[in-house]
């Protein structure tokens, strides 16, 4: 059996660290709301579960994959950041979720930021793009908050989608939380 173990990541605000079975309750809550439908819910508890372990064995099978996110001053679980590059995906991705009490605090940005720039620096995985829908508005403002920028049309899982691609990221400098 192959042993393997996440890294973890900080910033100023966050853990970025693995996924835990104490997060499958924020997850199955989540995913039973109407805010899931761009992130493949609703989902049930089983399905929720599903997705927690997919997340673990992705990280196994790829190398990288979505971190969860604890906010330092709550340790709170207030959603999930990373890469994700599964059948269906056209390459990886930079992704983002975050709980609805965790929105407007610029958490997001920290998160993909931290991700990003982990991903460049040590998984070999630079200038990354991420599929938005069409309705998602807040992930569109982030991605260009990133300074991504739309690249074309796609489709993800059989649903049209966005493209947006990230900067590359310089690897001779170093920046803190990152």
């Amino acid at each position: 059996m192959t042993s393997f173990t996440i890294p973890t990541v900080e910033t100023d605000r966050l853990i970025l660290r693995a996924p835990h079975l104490d997060d499958l309750p924020a997850m199955t809550a989540f995913y039973s709301t109407g805010r899931s439908h761009m992130v493949g819910g609703p989902k049930d508890e089983l399905g929720s579960w599903s997705s927690l372990a997919s997340r673990l064995g992705h990280w196994t099978l790829r190398g990288y994959g979505l971190w969860h996110l604890t906010e330092k001053s709550s340790d709170d679980f207030v959603g999930w950041a990373g890469m994700i590059y599964a059948p269906g995906w056209h390459e990886p991705e930079l992704g983002w979720t975050l709980m609805e009490q965790a929105e407007g605090k610029g958490l997001g940005f920290e998160a993909a930021q931290a991700a990003r720039a982990y991903a460049a620096r040590h998984q070999g995985l630079n200038g990354v793009m991420s599929y938005i829908a069409h309705a998602n508005e807040r992930s569109r403002a982030l991605a260009e908050r990133l300074g991504a920028t739309y690249e074309r049309e796609a489709e993800l899982l059989g649903k049209k989608a966005q493209m947006w691609r990230h900067p590359q990221i310089d690897l001779t400098t170093e920046r803190t939380g990152q």
